[in-house]
């Protein structure tokens, strides 16, 4: 069923599951990221207490524990740290990377269309106060401006996942140590330091957790069977009633915040505090129900994974850093389209252009790594076949 050029580059040798609830949330980040955009009404965070970014963290930590967990099993936990540090410094490229053209573009928007109130608005205003000591601290990760904090969480969970890889092989052990850390940086208010003051937008020391749940549930270990959940009905009426609550509290507090306070006044200081920073009890359940539900109620082999509906955002999972950076870059351009004008047809243009432009380079980075494994594989053949001989 996979027809056509664009989807002789998707890798069916994975679960699509992932790779598709990958592929929405970086569609939904784009969405998300854009103000003014109509569609962010529709995205998960509007009915869900948990968002794209909780997708994004754990399917992150899936992925190491699937391919570096095979690794470490294979060659060792040295061979295997070294190539999760490998892996920390391509992303750490592609954070300062993202963070000049982020930079550049804001700063010439300010500056061309006479508002600085987007250096301030997305935290860029110490480039233009103190810009050598700002580049310095954003290179030392101490200084995140909005929209640019997704990856050095990741980046930083990634190097604590480089040290704490052999106790992948105790799965419980790891998860009760992810768990303690996780609890006293919520209970003793433990982060990161940075610039100016500031607490880290997602606090490295809390979400690891969520990583390292996902790392135990990716990890295949050579002799045994993957960490899982069996499926109980009981269970996922639980998870359902869980997601219902959430949604009633998400709306309260986006669009409700008002009457929660006059009507609710003892229940809306416990809505104020689901916090996002330290990720929330709440938002740890809703986004644990909602794998738990997906992992049992969408077989693996689904057809409608394999539909073309599927396809382009399967194909964005499966290249999901660069289209990551991409939308981070494509989400302030739409910004600026809309405020220019804001009707169906600048809606229509700043989505089906945004979304587009996703694709066609997740197709293109999907090629390229099809040639450079082609390339590899020839080289291999080469290498084997036994030298040529004259005998004439």
């Amino acid at each position: 069923m996979f027809t056509g050029p664009m989807f002789a580059l998707v890798r069916l040798d994975r679960d699509l599951r992932v790779d598709f609830v990958r592929g929405f949330s970086l569609w939904a980040i784009f969405v998300n990221h854009t103000p003014g955009n109509w569609l962010g009404h529709l995205t998960p965070r509007n009915y869900t207490l948990a968002d794209a970014t909780e997708a994004f963290v754990l399917l992150a930590g899936y992925a190491a524990g699937l391919a570096y967990g095979r690794v470490m099993d294979r060659q060792g936990w040295f061979f295997a740290a070294s190539r999760v540090m490998g892996r920390v410094f391509t992303l750490y490229v592609a954070h300062i990377f993202l963070l000049v053209v982020f930079t550049a573009q804001v700063g010439l928007s300010a500056a061309r269309l006479d508002s600085a109130a987007y250096l301030d608005e997305l935290h860029l205003d110490p480039f233009a106060s103190d810009p050598y000591r700002a580049l310095l601290e954003a290179l030392l990760l101490r200084y995140q401006p909005s929209f640019l904090n997704i990856l050095p969480l990741y980046i930083t969970v990634l190097a604590m996942f480089a040290v704490a890889m052999p106790l992948i092989r105790r799965p419980w052990l790891m998860l009760a140590l992810s768990a303690a850390l996780w609890a006293a940086a919520r209970v003793f208010d433990i982060t990161l330091p940075s610039w100016r003051g500031e607490d880290w937008f997602f606090n490295p020391l809390a979400w690891q957790l969520l990583f390292f749940i996902g790392c135990a549930m990716g990890y295949r270990p050579p002799n045994g069977h993957p960490l899982g959940v069996p499926w109980r009905r009981w269970a996922g009426v639980l998870c359902g009633v869980m997601l219902a609550a959430g949604a009633v509290m998400t709306v309260l507090i986006y669009y409700q915040w008002e009457f929660a306070e006059t009507r609710l006044p003892a229940f809306a200081p416990y809505l104020a505090a689901i916090d996002k920073a330290s990720l929330h009890p709440l938002r740890l359940m809703t986004i644990l129900a909602l794998t738990y539900l997906i992992a049992h109620l969408v077989p693996m082999d689904a057809a409608w994974l394999r539909g073309r509906l599927a396809r382009p955002l399967i194909l964005m999972g499966q290249q999901a850093l660069p289209v990551f950076c991409a939308g981070i870059a494509l989400s302030f351009l739409g910004r600026v389209a809309l405020e220019d004008a804001d009707g169906w047809g600048m809606q229509v243009m700043v989505n089906i252009g945004g979304a587009a432009a996703l694709v066609g380079l997740a197709l293109l980075t999907a090629w390229y790594g099809s040639e450079k494994r082609g390339s590899r594989r020839l080289a291999t053949a080469g290498l084997q076949q036994p030298a040529a001989t004259d005998n004439g």
